[in-house]
């Protein structure tokens, strides 16, 4: 398992509140641009985290 951050934690934990949300939705909660945003999930689906 990799090492999350407090950012990937908050991806997570915005995708568990609402698995429907946009990228844009939740790179607002926990504040990064979509991009970066973008970037973390698909690394955390890459490494199986989701």
């Amino acid at each position: 398992m990799p090492n999350l951050d407090k950012f990937d934690i908050g991806i997570l934990e915005a995708l568990q509140a609402d698995a429907r949300a946009t990228n844009v939705e939740i790179a607002e909660k926990v504040n990064l641009s979509p991009s970066p945003c973008l970037r973390r999930i698909r690394n955390l689906e890459k490494s199986g985290v989701i």
